[in-house]
């Protein structure tokens, strides 16, 4: 079995080097860029499977990366882990909200950063256990086999953790599934609290079921239920 592809897209070199040797120590195959051009560049020849992103960069920033990143059809299924410092806090909500899949705030152990990308890897990889190989309600399509889902009969791009959520949210289908459940379920972790990742994914998973975005309902003060009419 080949080894997975990990972009790192870092400025600061020290940082960078040490990305790269801690990732190939755990075995992945390791690329890196020193900024957001050259690391949107590379992900188009390298193709990771993953990409680790500084959101501090000169020139073109991590948001920016990762807002261009999610709006390439060929790059946008690509899990993004966002590398950040204690205090940017809007920042990491921006950049959830642009679809990174997770974020890891510095300073950080490689261990943990290691344990953080293969969680991410999981979400991205096979379906859950409980979930069936294909769901349909009305115009909203699921593949989960394939990790594709179509509405109205248009493909529509999905990141590895809101495909994550939307399959647990419908293998619980009628249940009330909470927040720190969904934490502790979808990211394989506790983000120490940090109830309000659930809260925007769940907003962007709505944007994109469009016409179907009220089948995934709000239970005020718990955490979300998956509702959808009968076949």
């Amino acid at each position: 079995m080949s080894a997975k592809k990990i972009l790192v897209v870092e400025d600061h070199r020290d940082t960078r080097e040490l990305l790269k040797y801690n990732l190939a120590a755990a075995g992945f195959d390791v690329a890196a860029a020193e900024d957001g051009q050259s690391g949107l560049k590379l992900a188009s020849g390298f193709r990771p499977d993953i990409i680790l992103l500084d959101l501090m960069m000169p020139g073109m920033d991590g948001l920016e990366v990762c807002r261009q990143l999610k709006g390439d059809g060929a790059l946008a299924r690509i899990p993004v882990i966002m590398l950040t410092a204690k205090g940017e806090e809007i920042d990491k909500i921006v950049g959830l909200e642009l679809g990174a899949d997770d974020y890891v705030v510095k300073p950080f152990s490689p261990r943990e950063l290691v344990l953080r990308i293969k969680a991410v890897l999981r979400r991205s990889g096979a379906p859950e256990p409980d979930a069936p190989k294909a769901w349909e309600r009305q115009g909203l399509k699921i593949d989960f086999e394939a990790h594709q889902i179509s509405i109205d009969g248009d493909e529509v791009p999905l990141t590895a953790t809101e495909f994550k959520l939307l399959t647990v949210l419908i293998s619980g289908t009628g249940k009330v599934q909470t927040r720190d459940n969904l934490l502790d379920t979808v990211w394989d972790t506790h983000f120490e609290g940090y109830s309000r990742t659930v809260d925007t994914h769940v907003r962007r998973l709505r944007q994109k079921l469009g016409p179907y975005a009220d089948w995934i309902e709000t239970v005020r003060g718990v955490g979300y239920r998956f509702k959808a009419p009968n076949a």
